[in-house]
């Protein structure tokens, strides 16, 4: 039936007449912001080293800004003061700027922005100039250990930080113990080390324990996004002596795993490799007995010293050989990334007995660096991997004797080139530590004696022939990171140390 008012009229309703409103209303704002310009300038949201304390492994910060930005005009506006060469990526509002060699320790940082772009603006629009930015973090503290050898502190552990103001010395174990051997954790907040009683007599003179001891360095968790902190000096027992001789050991790259080779007091034909793991009780690795050894910087192999070669063992499968190389006598180090390792050919022809020093890759390359008469004590890459720094000697004969004579070397790992830059005393037992930014070397002199006069010089240091050390002076090498080595000035004058101390090592 019709309706005899005639047809329905449809009058907005009250709700239709405001969102209408609002329509018009936002309409009118985007079109005056498009004739206008956004207000806000462009601007650093976030710095990802913002007031952190760096080390060696830290390459690379990232910047995110607020809108994209005219990347041309981010670099050429960017200032780290002091410099820091890097390259610069982007992944749309992120910028990732990579350090092409470690950061300095020591040193505090600044980073700032101004008068950058965003990506559409205008360059005759001062408002579309970013926001000034200004970040600031710093490099850790050049740190080192050694063991005391003044009367003191003999066989103590002893921090030393170059650059506190003034530099600050720090005894870390108790006088009650003599260290024999240390290593420190990557992460620099603990060290691992062989000590026994100063007291000791007779057969406890061989029969170190293992202890942490912390450093009082910040440790960061990067997972947890936390700095954990330990006062320094508060040893730790690791491993007991009762029924196996503790040996040498190693740390892996990561700190979380340790690696100790020990021998049964009832048998002392088993001899074996054993693992340490926080909060695990001691694993018995399943492998062939071996000489040297050392964790490759994956954490996950280990390059062992067997029979005439050097085993590569895998440490997830339980000690499974992964390569044998036969070729080879030593394992003198790893490259940082991982993907070379420093190794120690003989040549053993009786009529020309050789020793050559050799660069072997992950990818099988076998490439020989040196070869000489003498020894190749040791050999360390720099942060680059571009050169090999070693310790190795050059044999000089005479019609009635021969004698070698040590120094220290810089190698060129692609060109070859070798620059002798400090000729050592006439001593074998000498330890070279390369700082983790690369711009210095320590090494140690010792003065030894074969007749220690009293007991605690019969249980304190001792080099490698089992002479007793009554001193030793520490010294500095300064390096020219990225200096190619045939630029390398030599030969170089070390600088002394303030100090006396034995088996220096720059912590990380």
């Amino acid at each position: 039936m019709l309706n005899p008012n005639g047809p329905a009229k449809n009058f907005p309703q009250p709700l239709d007449k405001v969102a209408l409103a609002l329509v018009l209303g936002l309409i009118v704002a985007i079109g005056v912001l498009l004739l206008s310009g956004e207000a806000a300038a462009p601007r650093v949201r976030s710095f990802t080293w913002q007031d952190r304390e760096l080390s060696a492994p830290d390459r690379a910060f990232i910047l995110t800004f607020s809108r994209p930005m005219n990347q041309k005009s981010v670099a050429e506006n960017l200032r780290i003061d002091p410099p820091l060469p890097g390259k610069i990526s982007w992944a749309g509002r992120r910028m990732a700027y990579t350090l092409t060699a470690p950061v300095p320790y020591g040193v505090q940082f600044q980073v700032q922005i101004q008068g950058a772009r965003d990506t559409f603006s205008s360059s005759n629009d001062i408002r579309t100039l970013s926001e000034p930015f200004v970040g600031k973090f710093r490099s850790r503290d050049r740190v080192l250990v050694y063991l005391g050898v003044n009367p003191e502190e003999q066989g103590q552990l002893i921090l030393y930080n170059l650059s506190a103001n003034p530099p600050r010395q720090l005894v870390l174990t108790p006088k009650d113990l003599v260290v024999q051997d240390y290593e420190p954790y990557p992460d620099g907040s603990k060290i691992l080390f062989a000590a026994v009683p100063r007291e000791a007599t007779g057969k406890e003179v061989n029969l170190p324990k293992l202890y942490t001891v912390s450093t009082g360095i910040k440790r960061p968790d990067r997972d947890k996004g936390i700095t954990t902190w330990e006062p320094p000096g508060k040893p730790e027992l690791v491993l007991d002596n009762q029924e196996y001789r503790n040996l040498r050991f190693d740390l892996s790259p990561n700190g979380k795993l340790g690696i100790v080779a020990r021998q049964n007091l009832k048998n002392p034909l088993d001899f074996g490799l054993w693992t340490l793991q926080p909060g695990e009780k001691p694993q018995r690795l399943p492998t062939q007995p071996g000489g040297d050894f050392e964790i490759a910087p994956d954490g996950n192999s280990l390059a062992l010293l067997q029979g005439q070669g050097v085993a590569i063992l895998s440490l997830e499968k339980q000690g499974d050989t992964v390569q044998f190389l036969p070729q080879f006598e030593q394992v003198l180090g790893f490259a940082p990334d991982g993907s070379a390792a420093a190794m120690v050919k003989f040549n053993r022809d009786p009529n020309n007995p050789r020793r050559s020093l050799f660069l072997v890759t992950t990818a099988g390359v076998e490439k020989e660096l040196f070869r000489t008469r003498g020894s190749i004590l040791a050999a360390e890459f720099d942060p680059t991997n571009r050169t090999l720094y070693c310790l190795v000697t050059k044999l000089i004969e005479t019609e009635d004797s021969y004698r070698e004579e040590p120094y220290i070397a810089a190698i060129d790992i692609n060109t070859k080139d070798i620059k002798p830059l400090v000729i050592l005393p006439e001593q074998r037992d000498i330890q070279i530590s390369l700082s983790p930014d690369g711009l210095a070397l320590l090494f140690d002199q010792v003065v030894t004696t074969s007749k220690p006069g009293n007991s605690a010089a019969a249980i304190g240091p001792r080099t490698a022939s089992g002479a007793v050390v009554t001193n030793s002076r520490l010294w500095l090498i300064p390096l020219s990171p990225g200096t190619p080595v045939k630029d390398l000035p030599a030969p170089i004058t070390p600088e002394r140390l303030p100090f006396s101390g034995l088996r220096p090592l720059w912590l990380q």
